[in-house]
C-alpha cells in the first residue's frame, strides 16, 4: 500500500532529512515511525501526504507514483488518507459536526448522506451526543477523537498519524491506541509516527526507525 524506494528528501539549507528510505507497508498494516527529535519522522510523513517531494527515489501509494502526481491531482491523492495531528488542527469556530463533516464537504459527498457519515464517525470513538460542541468546550482526548473521526469519516485506506498521543495522558493514549487497532482490523493501513518508546513496545507491532534520516532498524 506505500512502498518507498531509495527515497532522499534534501533541503537547500538543512541538507538530507531522509537517505535512501526503503519499506514497504501492506494494505492492513500497523506499523510505527519512531526515532529522535528531527529524524525525519514528519518529512516521511509528508511526502506520503504530497506535501513534499522526495529529491530522489520513489514513493507510492496504492501503486501510484506519487512523483509523477501533478498538483491539480493531489487533493484526488489525499482522499485516501486519514491525518492526523498532535496539535488536532480544529476549526475553533466550528462544531464537532462540523470539523468532523468538512472532509465530506470538499469531498462533494450528497448533503443528505453527511450527517449519517458524520454520526457514524463520532459513534466509533465515543463521542456520539456531542455533534453540537464546540472543541473549545472539550477536554484535549476528546479533542483528538474528533481528529480522529474527521480522518476516519470517509473511510480512507491509509491513516496517517504524526504523534497522536503527544499531549495525553497514559490512559488516553491506550484508548486511542485501541481505536487505531480496530481501524487495522477492517483492513486499514495505518502509520504511527511516535516517539513513546514505551507505548510503541507495547503495541506490539512493526517499528521503522529513523536515525538522522536513516532507516536504520525495520523490526516485525
Amino acid at each position: 500500500m506505500i512502498r518507498f524506494t531509495g527515497v532522499t528528501k534534501r533541503y537547500p539549507d538543512a541538507g538530507d532529512a531522509l537517505r535512501d528510505v526503503s519499506f514497504y507497508l501492506k494494505r492492513g498494516e500497523m506499523a510505527f515511525l519512531t526515532g529522535h527529535s528531527g529524524a525525519g519522522k514528519s518529512t516521511l510523513l509528508k511526502l506520503i501526504a504530497v506535501m513534499e517531494r522526495c529529491s530522489s527515489g520513489t514513493v507510492l501509494l496504492d501503486g501510484q507514483n506519487l512523483n509523477h502526481v501533478s498538483d491539480k491531482k493531489i487533493p484526488y491523492i489525499r482522499r485516501k488518507l486519514g491525518l492526523i495531528f498532535q496539535d488536532y488542527k480544529l476549526l475553533h469556530d466550528r462544531t464537532v459536526f462540523d470539523n468532523v463533516a468538512l472532509p465530506l464537504v470538499v469531498a462533494g459527498f450528497s448533503p443528505a448522506d453527511i450527517p449519517r457519515r458524520v454520526r457514524a464517525a463520532l459513534d466509533k470513538v465515543g463521542l456520539l451526543g456531542r455533534e453540537r460542541k464546540y472543541p473549545l468546550t472539550l477536554s484535549g482526548g476528546e479533542q483528538q477523537r474528533v481528529g480522529i473521526a474527521r480522518a476516519v469519516v470517509h473511510k480512507p485506506p491509509v491513516i496517517l498519524a504524526d504523534e497522536p498521543t503527544g499531549n495525553l495522558d497514559p490512559q488516553l493514549s491506550d484508548e486511542i491506541m485501541d481505536l487505531f487497532e480496530q481501524f487495522k482490523q477492517v483492513g486499514t493501513t495505518v502509520l504511527i509516527a511516535s516517539h513513546d518508546i514505551a507505548l510503541i513496545k507495547q503495541m506490539r507491532h512493526r517499528v521503522l526507525q529513523l536515525d538522522h534520516g536513516k532507516l536504520t532498524e525495520d523490526k516485525p
